[in-house]
């Protein structure tokens, strides 16, 4: 590197004189398994010569391993050395997920013209937007990841107890306070890099210049393919790529399966595979594979699922407005005014706990939610029976007349499919903290879906004071998430009227599937 650091790499040659091209891939969690099968065997069999790289500070590399912020730099140079290999093919691609997506975006903030082609499955772009975007830290997965990469290096033994204990240990250190001293009292001499997410709330501290690639969404002009999964925690970041990368005419694919982020290294992997190998065969290899027929291949989730291809994200759709009842029901008419207000208490030194949805952790994704309309701190709006199946695609958007005693309040809105024996499973949530009281009605976006509310089924808006660990509680005082540790609960009212409703995406399946 250019400060005279060295970076360890692997290189994989394919047994052939006439190879497919290169690709180099970059990461901190090692060149063993499974990275050095996924991401290197594979594509060496197949005739590409493979780089697989230690980021800087992780398995043998030298420098220390400050997350995300030397990535941009130690690739322009890494590009530097693979120019003079003799066996180097003059393109190359890039290939990766999560921590290994973000530095293909380092890469193409300044794309080298040897770059031909990027595959990029659930790789963010943006620290910030991971770790405070919602309002509240990211802190069951920012903690949990933390945790994990203190802890890879360490021996055989040390590792494997590790992995046997990683659940309890964080279940654990995620309802310490404040965030800062229970990080630390986790982490150990890790904590650093964790405590100072924790310290920078604000979107716009350069603090997170070196971490936030915006700007690669404006330069990149090689051809990208996005995966990414429904229940991903960078999903959001993915479709905001695919739509800035479209909208300036770059050659960009999209699929976004059922999978949740830990599933990409498992039940994801073959699909992967192959629509990486198709992409690289189109845009790197000689000879290559001709391109998709379509630039988006979504999954419908539910309970007759399968794969659509279709030209964009999201296809048209229609507003389809539910209104919440008094009763705990929902309905396709406003109630009248003046129906009495409902409320529900939250209190932070008991809060109202994630179940399922966009973590990083084996929890993650669909799951039995029945357990939340029993809490008292809950309000459940339930639907009747469907007389027919409803195709969502898009973004849910939930509407509430509101109003918390605590200015400082968070609302967490769910909504998920209930079958026909009374079980609640998830299908998108939404989530924001406030620091002040709104003028007037909140307004929430959802998390993007793909799915059919099956004929029978119920649909169930869910409406919550926190998610906790998902998302760092709500003190309810103002206090700094790295020093504060005063609790104070609030009273949340919800009025029902016009102002109260759900705005359902849903299109027309059949010309959809075409």
């Amino acid at each position: 590197m250019r400060d005279g650091i060295e970076l360890k790499a692997d290189h994989y040659a394919p047994l052939t004189n006439d190879p497919q091209g290169t690709i180099l891939v970059r990461g901190p969690y090692g060149r063993g398994l499974p990275f050095s099968f996924i991401y290197a065997q594979v594509y060496a069999a197949r005739e590409y010569h493979v780089v697989l790289q230690s980021v800087r500070g992780t398995s043998g590399s030298g420098g220390e391993f400050t997350p995300m912020v030397h990535e941009v730099d130690d690739a322009a140079d890494t590009v530097a050395w693979l120019r003079e290999q003799p066996w180097f093919t003059g393109t190359f691609g890039t290939i990766g997920l999560s921590y290994l997506g973000f530095t293909q975006w380092a890469l193409l903030s300044d794309p080298p013209p040897e770059l031909a082609a990027a595959v990029i499955s659930v790789g963010p772009h943006d620290l910030h937007q991971s770790s405070w975007g919602t309002g509240s830290f990211a802190l069951n997965d920012l903690l949990g990841w933390s945790d994990m990469v203190a802890n890879q290096e360490a021996s055989t033994a040390r590792r494997l107890a590790f992995q046997f204990q990683a659940a309890r240990r964080l279940a654990s250190a995620v309802h310490g306070l404040p965030l800062g001293e229970a990080g630390r009292a986790l982490l150990g001499e890790g904590s650093g890099f964790y405590e100072s997410w924790v310290s920078h709330p604000e979107p716009d501290d350069p603090f997170w210049e070196p971490m936030r690639l915006t700007r690669a969404l404006d330069r990149c002009t090689v051809p990208v393919l996005l995966i990414s999964g429904w229940q991903d925690v960078f999903i959001d970041q993915t479709l905001a790529q695919y739509r800035a990368l479209r909208d300036r005419g770059v050659d960009v694919a999209m699929t976004v399966g059922p999978w949740t982020h830990d599933q990409m290294v498992t039940r994801a992997t073959g699909a992967a595979a192959a629509q990486t190998l198709q992409w690289l065969g189109a845009h790197l290899a000689r000879g290559g594979a001709p391109d998709r027929p379509d630039p988006v291949r979504v999954f419908r989730t539910g309970s007759d699922g399968g794969w659509l291809d279709l030209p964009d994200w999201p296809p048209a759709t229609a507003e389809r407005i539910v209104y919440l009842q008094p009763g705990r029901r929902l309905g396709l008419r406003a109630p009248e005014p003046g129906a009495p207000e409902s409320t529900f208490r939250y209190d932070p030194a008991h809060p109202t706990p994630t179940i399922g949805g966009r973590l990083l952790s084996r929890q993650a994704g669909y799951r039995d939610d029945s357990a939340l309309a029993r809490r008292s701190d809950v309000m459940c709006f339930t639907g009747d029976p469907l007389s027919g199946n409803v195709w969502v695609a898009g973004n849910p958007v939930v509407e509430l007349d509101h109003r918390s005693d605590n200015p400082h309040f968070d609302v967490f809105v769910r909504i998920s499919e209930v079958d026909a024996r009374g079980r609640s499973r998830n299908v998108s949530d939404g989530f924001r903290r406030y620091s002040a009281i709104p003028d007037g009605p909140i307004r929430l976006e959802l998390d993007p879906v793909a799915h059919r509310f099956s004929a029978g089924a119920r649909i169930r808006v869910v409406i919550t004071g926190g998610s906790h660990p998902r998302f760092a509680r709500n003190l309810g005082t103002g206090e700094p998430a790295i020093s504060g540790s005063r609790l104070v609960a609030s009273t949340h009212t919800l009025r029902y009227g016009a102002s109260s409703r759900m705005i359902l995406p849903v299109a027309d399946y059949a010309s959809v599937a075409g």
